[in-house]
């Protein structure tokens, strides 16, 4: 294998090995394989172009069409077949698509097209980079830039999921990489000897001394962070950085505090478990953990009202406007790692009964049923039980409630003076034909659930009237606006509203144990219907799970009355997400979107390039291609054997200072073809001298050109009309050289481009090719008759004696 073979080969292997680091942020890993075939591709079509007699930095340029080919058909068939029009602007809206997934999802994410296209065309690209400085430039030791970016952008993306091995695998593959070109360059300084243990002389290898302090680094460098575990900065280091103080932000404590600290909390995520639980209920996955409510708006931000708590009690008040308690109940067991400091004692709504190890750690509001620490280190390690009530009521009870107390309305409906007047007249416009408070209620949630609402980190927070204004403008945000939001249309329509916080239903650990990250914060609005109390609702799109009486339902389940519900419902009772529902990033995540979450899974586990009509395409596409780069390919090949090449010795070469009749024929031929190519048609009725003569005069070459064509005819005359004798020692491939700059010259930008892509001369491959298919058919044609002929001869003669011997009658 050539040095150039090598060192594609290497950076294509580097590339595939730093792309490791990006296995984390997919839920699968079908999308590594189609990378790898995009390295392989670029890297093939790098070697192909380099071996044709195009400029260098063509090189990267055709690697670049046949990337944007590659995701063309990959992830653009519904526009079409062939490239064009239509499937770039597929690829643009799945492109658009991808960076709607980035900022909707945690990491894992799931595999949909729009993220893998974005995944495979980055690693293409740093492929395209490797390759070109790498093996087109020669400089491999500045490959490790692009190949740092790669590791540096996919290991901070998968955070807590990266590992050192990543590290490892990227940089033995850079190492892989150096040694290659490092040999190589060694190389062109002769072979290396040195003598043996005694006295013998080696040779034709270097020494390992390079290898070996690279290998060394190396392993230093991964085994470094183990010497020095308290280290928290590093490229093997994959958690978040931050201060080490307390607070959301730290990377050594998480915290929940209303809504400032869990913005912060939102937009600078931690994979870092906070807590895990069990629960007995089979909607265990649909359980909010609520830490608190805020249910006082001042017009600057949501924030707890009461100014008094009280001792925390072993059983719970009843929870306000819960007009009978006596319903089901689940039974929880917590276990605070930790990372979580200072936060609300997190609970599924509305607790009943509290179990903690020291309750003077502990105080309650009782109007929010909200457990609040009494000192900052009180949650830290802590384990705990609580009870909750399992409600359960239908849309069509809820339809059915009794308007709120005027106390409750006066207090959860007030809202600030400046509040601006698009909030109220937004949520009148949006619920405009609903009757009653649910259906409001949930007209808010269908609307903000929408498509014209995105799921945006990046937008400022803020829960003020300001920031509500902007977030009904842009209609970008995060859960936080779509909370604050919601509430505050809420009370616009005279629905008594407040702003929960908490988490998601945590990530399952296997049979009921539940587990809770730091990207699951969260705050949704929470509604209030006379004799169920407050209810959750959500209208943060492709997060959380939608409250179960959103769906419509005609048969009751669990009403307030006056007796106790006998058992609990069962699981059948919760709605599952049909395929026409909205299906949210959770659901999709566990599976539960029905037809369409089927459907959708499945196309993110489909291979693509592997499919028939797209290797069919990507065959007829690589054929087209081949046939068109045939005669530029074939006429390099015969100029290459022609002038010597590859260790053959050619016209002029290095040897012997005599050349040979079929040297001298060959640097002819390609003189005549060269000509041919540039707009002279060969005169095969001309001697080599007249022909010459031709070719000068018609090119208009200058001197020195028409020279070397006079010595090129020259020697061929003396091989056709001379004795055999001694025979020239003149350079003739320069002459022949010298020949074509002239005419090239001559030939203007456009002759000169289509003697390269399209040279005239290679007809002749066609004639050799007719010539093979006439000469193949001949000889199947002879081998058929013999063949027929041996089968019939012995057939006819037995035919023949047994003709004889019949007796004529």
């Amino acid at each position: 294998m050539t040095t150039r073979a090598k060192l594609t080969v290497y950076s294509a292997l580097a590339t595939a090995l730093a792309s490791l680091c990006m296995m984390p942020l997919l839920t699968t890993r079908s999308w590594l394989s189609h990378a790898f075939l995009v390295i392989a591709v670029i890297g093939a079509v790098g070697a192909g172009l380099r071996r044709s007699p195009l400029y260098r930095w063509t090189v990267p340029v055709g690697q670049l069409l046949a990337l944007l080919m590659l995701m063309l058909l990959g992830f653009a068939g519904a526009g079409g077949v062939l490239p064009g029009p239509a499937t770039m602007r597929v690829l643009d809206q799945v492109f658009a698509s991808g960076v709607d997934d980035i900022q909707q999802y945690a990491i894992p994410a799931p595999p949909s097209a729009g993220l893998r296209l974005i995944l495979v065309s980055a690693v293409g690209l740093i492929a395209v980079a490797v390759d070109t400085v790498a093996v087109t430039y020669r400089r491999s030791a500045l490959a490790g830039l692009p190949l740092l970016a790669l590791y540096s952008i996919g290991n901070g993306l998968a955070g807590a999921h990266g590992s050192w091995v990543w590290f490892g695998a990227a940089a033995a593959g850079y190492l892989l990489l150096l040694f290659a070109e490092g040999q190589d360059r060694v190389s062109r300084w002769g072979r290396v000897f040195y003598g043996g243990s005694r006295g013998s002389v080696e040779s034709g290898r270097v020494s390992p001394g390079g290898r070996q302090v690279g290998v060394l680094a190396l392993a230093v460098a991964l085994l470094l962070p183990v010497v020095l575990p308290h280290w928290s900065f590093g490229l093997l280091r994959s958690g978040s950085g931050g201060s080490s103080g307390k607070g959301v932000g730290g990377s050594l404590s998480t915290s929940l505090d209303p809504l400032v600290s869990l913005e912060a909390a939102i937009t600078k995520p931690t994979d870092a478990e906070l807590l895990s639980y069990t629960l007995d209920s089979p909607l265990a996955d649909q359980t909010y953990l609520r830490t608190g409510s805020l249910d006082q708006f001042d017009g600057t931000n949501w924030k707890l009202g009461s100014t008094t708590v009280g001792d925390l009690p072993v059983t719970l008040p009843t929870p306000e406007g819960l007009r009978n308690a006596q319903v089901p109940r689940i039974e929880g067991d917590f276990q605070v790692s930790d990372r979580l400091e200072a936060s609300w004692l997190p609970m599924p709504y509305p607790a009943a009964s509290v179990q903690v190890p020291n309750r003077g750690d502990w105080k309650l509001d009782p109007l929010t049923g909200t457990v609040l620490p009494a000192g900052d280190k009180a949650i830290r390690g802590l384990r705990y039980h609580v009870s909750a009530l399992d409600l359960r009521p239908t849309a069509d009870e809820l339809r059915l409630a009794a308007t709120a107390p005027q106390d409750v309305r006066e207090h959860y409906t007030a809202l600030p003076s400046d509040l601006p007047a698009v909030v109220a007249e937004q949520a009148r416009a949006v619920t405009s034909g609903a009757q009653n408070d649910y259906d409001r209620a949930t007209a808010l949630v269908n609307w903000f659930t929408g498509p014209t609402f995105k799921y945006d980190t990046t937008v400022n927070g803020g829960t003020g009237s300001n920031a509500i204004a902007v977030f009904l403008r842009d209609r970008r945000g995060f859960c936080v606006h779509y909370a604050s939001t919601m509430a505050a249309m809420a009370r616009v329509l005279k629905i008594p509203a407040r702003v929960a916080v908490g988490f998601t239903p945590g990530d399952n650990k296997g049979g009921d144990v539940y587990s809770v990250n730091g990207r699951m914060y969260h705050a949704w609005p929470e509604l209030y219907f006379a004799g169920y109390g407050w209810l959750r609702f959500e209208p943060t799109p492709s997060r959380g799970v939608p409250a179960r009486y959103t769906e419509k339902s005609s048969t009751p389940t669990t009403a307030p009355s006056q007796q106790a519900t006998a058992a609990p419902q069962s699981a059948s009772a919760a709605p599952v997400p049909t395929a026409g529902s909205d299906c949210t990033a959770k659901q999709r995540q566990l599976g539960e979107c029905g037809t369409k979450g089927r459907t959708a899974a499945t196309a993110g586990e489909e291979s693509w390039l592997l499919s028939a009509q797209v290797l069919g395409t990507l065959a007829a596409v690589a054929v087209l291609i081949a046939l068109l780069l045939a005669p530029m390919l074939w006429r390099a090949a015969v100029r290459r054997r022609r002038l010597g090449g590859g260790g053959r010795r050619g016209p002029g070469g290095s040897g012997p200072a005599e050349l040979t009749d079929a040297q001298v024929l060959a640097a002819w031929d390609e003189l005549v073809d060269s000509a041919w190519d540039l707009g002279i048609p060969p005169d095969e009725s001309r001697t080599p001298r007249s022909a010459a003569r031709r070719i000068a005069e018609t090119a208009q070459l200058d001197a020195d050109s028409a020279a070397a064509t006079g010595r090129l005819a020259l020697a061929t005359e003396r091989v056709l009309y001379a004795p055999p004798g001694p025979l020239t020692a003149e350079p003739l491939a320069a002459d022949v050289r010298a020949v074509r700059r002239g005419l090239r010259a001559a030939a203007g930008r456009r002759g000169r481009t289509r003697a390269l892509l399209l040279p005239p001369s290679s007809a002749q491959l066609w004639w050799r090719i007719s010539d093979a298919v006439r000469a193949a058919r001949a000889a199947v044609a002879t081998g058929a008759g013999r063949a027929v002929e041996r089968v019939c001869v012995p057939v006819r003669r037995v035919l023949t004696r047994r003709k004889r011997s019949t007796p004529e009658s």
